[in-house]
């Protein structure tokens, strides 16, 4: 049955508007999450305690020493400096809503943002920032950006000090939200979780630790990447539990480890002779998936078969990883992580016939905080490691292969 001219002529235009707007979705530019209206704009600083010459680390450092020591040696202090956010941030076109989480104060960004020319908000009317700092810009995630609002200083303790009031917060996990909770939702995103989604893994991780399940409202961060030590918030002050300002997490291999258990056992042989060695990993110890953050950070598990002297004779190497498509819409692939409390088990089979040679079974857990695939697009070339090794383990065989 042919169809009418008209109809033809109409088929062949709503043709020819779908291809130029997949084409458009293909070539247009990245916007992968809602900003809202806590996280378009930078934190303001105009206003500060009268104490306070400026809102660096180094003003901060003069009375909370410790912390600021602490501060230094974190992946926030590197947040603006660190050299793969560099390189990823110049290939994906230098992002003004980037600099709200790597660099949040306004005195660190060389642009004000005046106002918004889309209603998605990431395109700002920028104009030149007469109050821009550049050595504080080098602080990247600073004391301010977590403990400056309004022109006050906040904290877990409220006091009147001579140096600067400070305003008790309610649940410290709040200032974690600003940026570990970017997401929202759009009509053509099928995110199971936003990229930065740990907040949303948490809450939607009904086997999570029991203290996470407690918290209704707020998933609780502070625990794990601030850990308690018995100190003075101010040289001479009174003792009593504060946090450490590390944030350790991905970068960590000892972090990591705290949160994956992993066991290496044989299994009896079978009847045909055949055995096998599995390697169990469980997320223990992270409320949210591990690996967390951006879908790029993955874990490889490799199990290798070796003869009497280490010599590797094969190998097996799984990935557990989020696969995302990103264009021309964003889907959620798939997802092999390991949420909260899961263990994921992988086994390696001996036969007579083929491991005649065998007598160890090695596992290994990678942590990977980037692909490497990701790497060669951006032109990522760095002798910094971006993966280390979490757990390794060699197991004798009970018996010989051939024996079985």
């Amino acid at each position: 049955m042919k169809l009418p001219r008209g109809r033809k002529a109409i088929a062949a235009a709503s043709g020819v508007a779908l291809a130029v707007f997949l084409a458009w979705r293909l070539v247009r530019p990245m916007n992968i999450f809602v900003v809202s209206p806590a996280f378009e704009r930078p934190v303001a600083t105009e206003r500060l305690p009268a104490a306070l010459a400026s809102p660096g680390a180094t003003q901060c450092a003069l009375c909370h020493r410790d912390f600021y020591d602490e501060w230094s040696t974190s992946m926030h202090g590197r947040a603006w400096i660190d050299p793969y956010f560099q390189a990823d941030w110049a290939f994906d076109g230098k992002q003004q809503i980037c600099k709200n989480c790597h660099i949040p104060l306004d005195v660190q960004q060389e642009h004000r943002v005046l106002g918004f020319a889309d209603r998605e908000k990431w395109k700002p009317i920028l104009a030149d920032n007469p109050r821009f700092d550049a050595r504080i810009q080098h602080e990247g995630v600073t004391c301010a950006a977590c403990h400056l609002r309004e022109g006050k200083i906040l904290g877990p303790f409220g006091a009147q000090t001579p140096a600067h009031p400070v305003a008790k917060l309610a649940n410290t996990n709040e200032i974690c939200m600003r940026c570990h909770v970017v997401g929202g939702d759009r009509w053509d995103t099928f995110f199971r979780f936003p990229p930065c989604g740990t907040v949303a893994e948490i809450r939607s991780t009904a086997a999570g630790p029991a203290a996470v399940q407690a918290t209704a409202t707020l998933p609780d961060c502070v625990s794990c990447h601030m850990p308690l030590a018995e100190r003075a918030l101010v040289a001479g002050g009174a003792v009593k539990p504060v946090r450490r300002h590390l944030w350790r997490g991905g970068h960590d291999p000892e972090m990591v480890r705290k949160g994956l258990t992993v066991s290496l056992r044989e299994t009896p042989a079978s009847p045909a002779g055949r055995r096998s060695v599995v390697v169990t990993l469980t997320n223990a110890g992270a409320a949210h998936y591990l690996p967390t953050g951006t879908p790029d950070r993955h874990l490889t598990v490799t199990l290798r078969v070796l003869d009497r002297g280490g010599n590797v004779l094969r190998e097996d190497t799984h990935v557990l990883r989020r696969t995302v498509l990103w264009r021309p819409f964003i889907v959620d692939l798939r997802d092999t992580r390991l949420a909260a409390g899961q263990p994921r088990s992988f086994r390696i089979e001996l036969a007579p016939d083929r491991d005649v040679r065998a007598a160890f079974v090695e596992a290994s857990v990678r942590y990977h905080l980037v692909d490497a695939a990701r790497l060669r697009r951006i032109g990522y070339d760095d002798a910094e490691p971006v993966s280390h090794e979490v757990w390794r383990e060699r197991l004798a065989l009970s018996r010989p292969v051939t024996g079985s």
